[in-house]
């Protein structure tokens, strides 16, 4: 294990896996994926799937969680999302299980591969509906296995006012304190819907400028969709954040619960970055900035 409780997983091993557990595939490379991200080691199988191994305990949950919601999920939804194709145990020293999916071509969004920002941001609107309009009475509720997306904000109440008060003089901190009073006024009254769980420019792929995938859904849950508009503020501006507004179509207590999900993950992570003065701080900066201004015009 390496820091925060992650394992070390290298190709070798998962080549072992894949040889005594799934041996139609032994013919196939094994190589880690360019951007593998946190929660789980991603490694190329072949050039047309892959294979995606959590990282530490808190995410073996979402195996399961992904095997028996993402096919039925994929037959709902307008756009491609990942359908895993095996699953596979515990074995060759790696503790926990883990799956094998198809491999999705594209790159994560950025301002760099997005063509029309307007038009990205409708179109992914349009996604979060029709993910809501998926049939949700029999869904995962949110919990831990979704650190609690689509729950209560009330989970981190308690380190979010620890965040600002260590973050006094840095910030805002009245605007902050009332941002996050605001998000905890009020809650979601509609039926539970599908909630992406992670809904980041990361987990978003494009292809020729457009949005063709989205991908890791293992914060998933059935729930409050508030958490899954702080896009709007990470990755969205200007015209195309109002692009994206119009598109969702949510109500103002649900923006001020998503302006609570953004400044929570902002403010945490500021924490550790402060006075660095790099451009990761820079960025969340102004993540916090346009969440407190975006309080002032709309909250």
């Amino acid at each position: 294990m390496n820091q925060k409780g992650r394992l070390n997983v290298e190709s070798e091993q998962v080549e072992r896996l894949i040889a005594v557990q799934f041996p139609e595939f032994v013919h196939l490379p094994i190589r880690p994926v360019d951007a593998s991200g946190w929660d789980n080691f991603t490694f190329h199988l072949g050039e047309k799937m892959s294979v995606r191994l959590p990282s530490a305990p808190w995410y073996v949950e979402q195996v399961a969680k992904e095997q028996q919601w993402l096919p039925r999920l994929a037959a709902s939804l307008p756009f491609v999302i990942p359908v895993p194709l095996r699953l596979g145990q515990p074995g060759e020293g790696y503790p926990y299980p883990w799956s094998i999916y198809d491999w999705i071509e594209g790159d994560n969004a950025s301002n760099s591969t997005v063509g029309n920002f307007t038009e990205f941001a409708t179109t992914v609107g349009k996604f979060l509906l029709a993910l809501h309009q998926v049939d949700a009475s029999d869904g995962p509720p949110a919990g831990a296995h979704c650190f609690f997306r689509g729950g209560s904000l009330a989970v981190y109440d308690t380190e979010t006012r620890d965040a600002i008060e260590a973050l006094n003089g840095e910030i805002k901190a009245v605007q902050a304190n009332e941002v996050w009073d605001t998000a905890l006024a009020s809650s979601w009254s509609s039926a539970p819907v599908w909630v992406h769980g992670d809904f980041a420019s990361g987990n978003i792929l494009v292809r020729d400028g457009r949005l063709c995938a989205v991908i890791d859904f293992g914060c998933a849950c059935v729930g409050d969709p508030a958490c899954d508009l702080v896009i709007s503020w990470t990755f969205l501006a200007g015209e195309s954040r109002e692009a994206f507004r119009r598109t969702v179509e949510m109500d103002k207590d649900t923006w001020a619960r998503a302006r609570g999900w953004a400044l929570w993950k902002a403010l945490i992570t500021l924490v550790p970055q402060c006075g660095k003065h790099s451009e990761a701080e820079k960025e969340t900066r102004r993540v916090i900035d346009d969440i407190l201004n975006d309080h002032r015009a709309f909250g």
